[in-house]
């Protein structure tokens, strides 16, 4: 289930160069009440979330976030949208374009289409974006599933991306090499357990999903990475910006967090995120991170 070329992905990293995570904004959406009691995701069993611990938490990201350097724009909360909160679905943004999303509607949840058009302008009219399109309604796709690595694009086909949003995605990148792999339960998303911790350098969790779901990945012939093995899956999930890892904090990913200590070398900051990821979600999930410059290299993109 995968496709083209490492020799075409090693050209887009070299003209990338360095700065394929300095981002310049960074859009999040404030939590509706409404996540509390109603969500497409399930509630963690036995939780019950805290809407106004989760909001002070996510306070606390954006300033975060601003205090790497980051524009933080920040979405109005929408009580018939209370996954807005995980706005980094909504949206796939590489350099200057960005894909809207298209995620699937579940049968008695609260649908996210709504969710699309206020992102969509922030994206068209405030940043100036390049707007693209899925291309058809059967086409399933949420950011949640796809892992941009500096050089090359990893669609995951889960129960919320499915093959047309595959292409979709390796359609409107067409400059960088796109590999479909299949997302091995229990997760939601690819990046459930495997992100970008660095410039070359994955974070992978150790359950089994994901050691599957990573084997799907080298199997497709991705060379030239450093791999971070973390314990507990949520560990897996953090966001490379600006020379900096984000990453839970130790109450969280007690294991995971010994690691980042341990390995990474560059500036870490750690995000209390408790309340709002007890729907599942990750901290990734919460961030849509942008930068305006457009790469002009255009590398043909093939998927199998």
């Amino acid at each position: 289930m995968a496709g083209s070329g490492a020799a075409a992905g090693a050209a887009a990293a070299a003209a990338a160069g360095s700065d394929c995570f300095k981002f310049n904004f960074a859009l999040v959406s404030r939590i509706a009440s409404s996540f509390a009691s109603s969500s497409s995701f399930d509630l963690r069993p036995g939780h019950v979330v805290n809407v106004e611990k989760a909001r002070k938490e996510h306070e606390d990201l954006v300033e975060a976030l601003r205090r790497i350097g980051l524009d933080v724009i920040e979405l109005p909360s929408d009580e018939k949208h209370p996954d807005g909160l995980f706005v980094g679905d909504i949206a796939i943004v590489i350099h200057g374009t960005a894909l809207i999303c298209n995620p699937p509607t579940l049968k008695d949840r609260p649908s996210r289409q709504g969710e699309l058009a206020v992102v969509r302008q922030v994206l068209r009219k405030e940043l100036g974006l390049k707007i693209v399109e899925v291309d058809t309604e059967k086409a399933i796709i949420e950011g949640g599933d796809v892992l941009w690595t500096g050089r090359e694009i990893f669609v995951g086909l889960s129960s919320r991306s499915n093959m047309l949003g595959a292409q979709a995605v390796a359609k409107a990148f067409p400059e960088y090499p796109t590999t479909i792999v299949k997302v091995y339960p229990p997760a939601i998303h690819l990046k459930d357990y495997i992100t970008m911790a660095g410039q070359e350098v994955m974070a992978i969790g150790k359950s089994d999903g994901a050691q599957k779901t990573f084997r799907e990945i080298k199997n497709s012939g991705a060379v030239g990475y450093k791999y971070i093995s973390v314990d507990e899956d949520e560990a897996a999930n953090v966001v490379y910006a600006n020379y900096t890892l984000l990453h839970l904090g130790h109450e969280q990913i007690p294991k995971g967090s010994a690691v980042y200590l341990n390995k990474i070398e560059y500036a870490r900051v750690a995000i209390t995120m408790e309340e709002p990821l007890k729907r599942g979600g990750r901290l990734g999930n919460c961030i849509l991170l942008v930068n305006r410059v457009r790469h002009p290299k255009k590398i043909p993109t093939t998927i199998q």
